[in-house]
C-alpha cells in the first residue's frame, strides 16, 4: 500500500491522458536543428561583377530553304537551280556565313542518294548547321 497514490485506487485503470513529453522533446531538437542549420542555407559569396558596356550582337544567321523534288530537282530559295549552280551557292554561303542554317527538304519518294549528296557536300563546305524539315502530319 505504500505506492498507492492519494485518489485510493486499488486497481490500475488505463491513463486516458496524452504524454506530451515525448512530443515536446522533439519539437525542441528540431527547433535547435533549425537553429543551427537556418545560417548555412542564407550563406552566399559577394562578388563585385564587372560592367560591360557593350550590346549583345542580334544578327540571325540567314537561312537557306533547299528543297529536293521527287525527279531529283534541287530548289534553292524556292528557285530551281542546276546541280553546279547550287554547289556553287553552297560554297558561297560556306565562305561569307558558315554560321548559316540549311534547311534541306525532300520529297519522300526520292531516293536518298540525292539528300546524302547534299548533306556531304554541305559537310565537305564546312556547314554545320544544318535542318531535315520533315511532315508532322501522318498519311
Amino acid at each position: 500500500m505504500a505506492f498507492q497514490g492519494l485518489g485510493g485506487r486499488r486497481h490500475s485503470e488505463p491513463v486516458a491522458e496524452i504524454n506530451m513529453i515525448p512530443l515536446i522533446d522533439v519539437m525542441l531538437v528540431l527547433l535547435v536543428i533549425f537553429i543551427v542549420a537556418a545560417p548555412l542555407l542564407t550563406h552566399a559569396v559577394q562578388l563585385n561583377l564587372p560592367r560591360a558596356s557593350s550590346q549583345a550582337e542580334t544578327r540571325q544567321a540567314e537561312a537557306i530553304s533547299l528543297s529536293i523534288t521527287a525527279d531529283g530537282q534541287v530548289l534553292w530559295n524556292q528557285e530551281a537551280v542546276s546541280t553546279a549552280a547550287w554547289q556553287e551557292r553552297l560554297a558561297t554561303l560556306a565562305k561569307t556565313q558558315p554560321d548559316a542554317l540549311l534547311r534541306l527538304s525532300a520529297d519522300g519518294d526520292l531516293a536518298y542518294k540525292h539528300v546524302a549528296q547534299v548533306l556531304a557536300e554541305a559537310r565537305r563546305l564546312g556547314l554545320s548547321r544544318i535542318a531535315l524539315v520533315t511532315d508532322p502530319r501522318t498519311p
